[in-house]
C-alpha cells in the first residue's frame, strides 16, 4: 500500500531494518506520516527485536507539549520504492509508529496538503 488517509491522517507501509541488515530481522507495518515530527518513532521493544541499537538520547517534545528524553538509533527505512538511513526514536510500548519528515525529505517524498497523499518530488533540491 502506498498511502491511505483515514480521518485526515496519512499512513504508509514502511519496512525498517537495522543498518547492517541481518537476515530476517526487519519490521514491516503501517506508519503514521507526521510532518510535525522530525525523526521516526517506533516502540522500543520492536526496535530491539529486530536488532536496532540505541546510539544516544535526545529530548523530544510530545504532542501534549511535554518534553521527554528518549533513546534513539539509526535504521534503514524503505517506503514507496525509496530507501534511506534515518534516526529512529525508541518510543513507549504503546507508541504508534511514526514516519518523520527527515525520512520523507531525504527520499524526495512529500505530503500533498490538499489530498493528504504522499507524492514524489520531480527532483530533490540541491540549491
Amino acid at each position: 500500500m502506498l498511502s491511505s488517509s483515514a480521518m485526515g491522517l496519512t499512513y504508509v507501509t514502511v519496512k525498517l531494518e537495522p543498518i547492517a541488515r541481518p537476515r530476517g530481522k526487519r519490521l514491516e507495518e503501517s506508519f503514521l506520516v507526521d510532518t510535525g515530527a522530525i525523526d521516526c518513532l517506533v516502540a522500543a521493544a520492536k526496535l530491539r527485536k529486530i536488532g536496532v541499537r540505541s546510539e544516544g538520547k535526545d529530548v523530544y517534545e510530545l504532542a501534549d507539549g511535554t518534553t521527554m528524553e528518549l533513546p534513539y538509533g539509526f535504521a534503514r527505512v524503505t517506503f514507496m520504492g525509496s530507501e534511506t538511513v534515518t534516526k529512529v526514536t525508541f518510543g513507549p510500548s504503546d507508541a504508534e509508529s511514526i514516519l518523520g519528515v527527515a525520512a520523507l525529505e531525504s527520499t524526495g517524498i512529500g505530503v500533498d496538503p490538499v489530498t493528504r497523499t504522499l507524492k514524489r518530488m520531480a527532483a530533490k533540491p540541491l540549491k
